[in-house]
């Protein structure tokens, strides 16, 4: 599995010259994207064996989340901006979602991920909303072929954690978990050794398209330190997504 995704962004104004000079971004912003069919109709396996490909495929969603590069490396927001927001509308991948009236947009595609939209302030700062589409095998038709959501958590932040490791790595903590409507919503934190905290929301459903089913990753991500100042506009686009 490659360690950097190569993401190629296309944004409404001049592209950022950090994401220019790089030609690939730093491995920044976890969010939920790429997850393999690892129960293929075309390998029978017995009861045990469904749940150790489960497993793997959970570890693999969350490696692939610990991976995914900022879109963001500059923004800032003010706190009133949760009663500010626009509905974004996407024709094409049939969602909408409530962001600030005055955040930017980027869009952009990696070899494992269908389509990514980014959301993002104008000023400084590493808060930022992603939407990630990923194409699904035939055998995951809702959020529930993962497992119940509680164990999809849990298991998804075990994944990202190497607070275990010597030397240690990033500590992630599952924070709350609950499903509605169809989505899968989970709330945990990530934290390099020496760094700042990192604060995710994040909202995962399903869709298909007419051809097959894709897998729809909303992240919301703001720093511990600055959550009187981004959380409930965080929270609040997150929540706002919905399927057209």
């Amino acid at each position: 599995m490659a360690s950097v995704l190569h993401l190629h962004i296309q944004t409404s104004q001049s592209p950022r010259p950090s994401l220019l000079n790089q030609g690939h971004l730093k491995n920044r912003n976890p969010s939920i994207l790429c997850l393999r069919n690892t129960e293929s109709k075309e390998n029978p396996c017995n009861g045990e064996l469904t749940k150790t490909r489960r497993r793997e495929a959970l570890i693999q969603f969350g490696f692939s989340a610990s991976l995914f590069p900022s879109i963001v490396l500059n923004a800032s927001a003010e706190t009133d901006l949760v009663e500010e927001l626009r509905v974004y509308a996407d024709e094409t991948n049939k969602f909408q979602i409530s962001i600030p009236q005055d955040w930017l947009a980027g869009t952009g595609q990696t070899d494992s991920i269908r389509s990514v939209t980014a959301f993002y302030p104008k000023e400084t700062s590493d808060s930022n909303v992603s939407v990630a589409i990923t194409g699904l095998g035939p055998d995951y038709t809702r959020m529930e072929s993962f497992g119940a959501v509680d164990a999809f958590a849990e298991s998804l932040v075990t994944g990202l954690d190497r607070s275990w490791k010597r030397p240690p790595g990033v500590t992630a903590k599952l924070v709350n978990s609950k499903a509605a409507k169809g989505f899968y919503y989970i709330e945990y934190t990530l934290q390099n050794p020496g760094e700042r905290c990192r604060h995710i929301f994040s909202a995962i459903g399903m869709a298909n398209n007419g051809w097959y089913n894709r897998l729809y990753t909303v992240t919301g991500l703001f720093m511990e330190d600055e959550s009187e100042k981004y959380r409930s506009t965080i929270a609040k686009c997150v929540s706002s997504f919905r399927f057209t």
